[in-house]
């Protein structure tokens, strides 16, 4: 995805939900304007006068900005500006009309003690879990299904990070922003690009740098098996996957790997070196307004004998077992993890 800079001027009518900062992903379908809100949902724009030629001027201004052609054969344009990532596809191949959809990335963190607390996100003593967790160097996979804030949460999780540990981000559209939200902080940003310098190609380089952390924005393919290996190194990570249960996540990244062979080494990995899964959910309550959640939060580990064992601390939303296995007690700085503070 090429980058390029961009005037407000550019955004027209659009401009107002780009400004807004409640607004997260901006979509228009060939007929209605969409917007994903923070607060209220997901919501079709009821007034609006976006008209044919502005939708015309906007994909010639993208795609001249980038240098791209945008026609019948050449029916997709993408680019990434600071904070947003555009794609656009021809009505030629769309049968809807033509399709826009501006994802929004800013380097802010929107979640913050007070906005959890009054979110009712989750409770004090699982914010001190969490926290305590990132303190104590875990290996953390975060789940949830498309527009859950499994990003958002990986990025609040960062301000625990011990300020000269190195991190290094891996992503293939900037959205972590480590750098700008954790200033003064030691961090290298890898961009990707699958035709020249993959996930894969990101890990291995990221390995020669010295890190103390390696974060990537999602697990979803072959990479997973390079990333649990740096785990066996010495290295901590936290990142994203897409599934609807903690219990699950072992499976999932099993699954990532063709290799038979591989994927069985992988999932036996996931539980020697991963320690905590946490779940988040999303839901729309009745009058529209979106509401995120943790709902489970769980530890992989193996048992004296080999089986592999989930462990769940956090479900449905409630803590059912503060006795932590063996695993976790030994990384923790704290003898109550629950609580910030407490004696080492």
């Amino acid at each position: 995805m090429q980058k390029f800079a961009v005037e407000d001027q550019y955004f027209g009518p659009l401009l107002p939900f780009i400004k807004d900062h409640m607004v997260t992903d901006i979509n228009w379908n060939g007929k209605e304007l969409i917007v994903d809100d923070l607060d209220r949902g997901r919501h079709i724009v009821a007034e609006t006068d976006i008209s044919e030629s502005f939708i015309n001027q906007f994909s010639a201004r993208i795609a001249n900005a980038v240098s791209a052609p945008f026609n019948k054969y050449d029916p997709l344009v993408e680019a990434e500006v600071d904070g947003l990532r555009i794609s656009i596809i021809h009505e030629d191949v769309c049968a809807t009309g033509r399709s826009i959809s501006i994802r929004k990335s800013p380097a802010v963190v929107r979640l913050s003690e007070d906005s959890i607390a009054a979110d009712d996100y989750c409770s004090e003593e699982i914010l001190n879990f969490l926290k305590n967790s990132v303190l104590g160097h875990m290996n953390i996979v975060i789940a949830g299904q498309v527009g859950s804030g499994k990003t958002e949460l990986l990025k609040y999780l960062t301000r625990f990070i011990p300020d000269m540990e190195r991190v290094i981000t891996i992503e293939d559209s900037l959205e972590i922003h480590y750098r700008e939200i954790n200033p003064g902080k030691d961090c290298v940003a890898i961009e990707v690009n699958e035709d020249t310098f993959g996930y894969v190609d990101a890990i291995k380089a990221s390995l020669r740098q010295l890190p103390t952390w390696i974060l990537l924005s999602e697990a979803r393919g072959e990479e997973v098996q390079h990333l649990i290996q740096s785990l066996t190194t010495g290295h901590y990570s936290l990142t994203t996957v897409h599934t609807d249960d903690v219990r699950r996540i072992p499976e999932r990244m099993k699954n990532m790997v063709d290799d038979p062979i591989a994927s069985e080494r992988i999932e036996r990995d996931v539980y020697g070196f991963v320690d905590l899964g946490i779940l988040i959910r999303k839901e729309q309550k009745a009058d529209g307004r979106i509401r995120r959640y943790l709902d489970q939060i769980a530890c992989f580990y193996t048992d004296p004998d080999g089986e592999k064992m989930i462990h769940m601390i956090l479900k449905d939303r409630s803590i059912i077992n503060k006795e932590l296995p063996e695993k976790l007690k030994t990384k923790f700085l704290v003898a109550d993890p629950f609580h910030m503070g407490g004696k080492t």
